[in-house]
C-alpha cells in the first residue's frame, strides 16, 4: 500500500508566507524560514514553496529567501511561482528545490514540460493546475488563480503528463481556504484520467477532511495544505496518528 503524503503549502509574497480564501484577501501569516523548519522538525513529508505573485508580476523567483529555507529543511522541496523556462528550473534547482512546480509558464509555453522533463527528470517536473468550475466545467486559471484561461482542465492535465510531468498538484480555487473539505469530484476525475501522483490541494479544514480524502479517492497520493497547519488548528503528528488509526498507511 503505497504511503500518503502530508504537505504544508508555503504561500509567499514579498517574502512572508501568507493565506487568503479562493485565492484572494491575502493575509499576512509569518516568516517561511520559521515555518519551513517548524514542518520538517515536525513530521512533515514534503515542503511546497509558491512564490504566488511572481508570475502576476511578471518576474522571476525570489530566491534568496528560496536559498535560505532550502538550508533548514530535511524534507523535499517543490518550488513554483514565476518558472517561465528551463533557465529558471535549473536556477531554482540550484538553490536547493527537489522539484519544480510550473503553471503559468506551462501554459503559456507548453513545450518547457517536455523540456524540463529531458534536462531533469519526470520526477523533477510538477504541474501544478489552478482550476473552477465555469458553467459546471472545470477551467484552468492562470497568473495565480486571476485569469481564466478558457482551456478545459483534465484535457491539459493529460496533455502535461504526457509531455512529461511526473507528479500533478490540483488546486481547488472553488474549495480554497473555505475550509470544508477537499474537492473530490475534481480529485476523482484527475485520478481517473493521469497514472502519476496527483496532490489534493484546497478546502482542508480538520483532519477528518484528510480521512475523508484518502478513503474516497484510495489513488491520491498526498493531501496538501496551509491555514489550518500554520494557525496550529490541525497537528501535522496528531493528523498522521489518526490516519493511521483510520488504516491510512502514513509515515510517523
Amino acid at each position: 500500500m503505497i504511503t500518503k503524503r502530508i504537505i504544508p503549502c508555503l504561500d509567499v509574497r514579498n517574502g512572508r508566507v501568507v493565506k487568503g480564501t479562493n485565492f484572494q484577501n491575502l493575509n499576512d501569516v509569518s516568516s517561511p524560514v520559521e515555518l519551513g523548519e517548524f514542518y520538517s522538525s515536525c513530521g512533515a513529508d514534503e515542503l511546497v514553496f509558491y512564490d504566488i505573485t511572481a508570475s502576476a508580476e511578471g518576474r522571476q523567483l525570489f530566491t534568496d529567501i528560496l536559498k535560505e529555507v532550502a538550508s533548514k529543511i530535511f524534507i523535499p522541496l517543490t518550488v513554483g511561482g514565476g518558472i517561465n523556462t528551463v533557465e529558471d528550473f535549473d536556477r531554482v534547482l540550484k538553490c536547493g528545490a527537489d522539484k519544480v512546480s510550473v503553471n503559468s509558464g506551462s501554459i503559456k509555453n507548453p513545450d518547457l514540460i517536455s523540456q524540463a522533463a529531458r534536462l531533469y527528470g519526470n520526477q523533477c517536473v510538477v504541474i501544478s493546475c489552478d482550476i473552477k468550475r465555469v458553467d459546471g466545467v472545470f477551467h484552468v486559471f492562470a497568473k495565480g488563480g486571476r485569469e481564466d484561461t478558457g482551456m478545459e482542465a483534465i484535457s491539459w492535465i493529460k496533455r502535461c503528463v504526457d509531455m512529461g510531468a511526473g507528479e500533478v498538484v490540483v488546486n481547488s480555487i472553488d474549495t480554497d481556504g473555505v475550509k470544508k473539505g477537499f474537492d473530490i469530484d475534481m480529485l476523482k476525475a484527475v485520478c481517473e484520467a493521469v497514472n502519476v501522483p496527483v496532490i489534493a490541494s484546497g478546502g482542508a479544514g480538520s483532519a477528518e477532511d484528510f480521512i475523508t480524502l484518502f478513503k474516497e479517492i484510495p489513488d491520491i497520493d498526498a493531501g496538501l495544505a496551509a491555514s489550518i497547519f500554520h494557525f496550529g488548528e490541525v497537528q501535522i503528528s496528531d493528523l498522521k496518528k489518526l490516519l493511521k488509526e483510520n488504516n491510512i498507511n502514513v509515515r510517523l
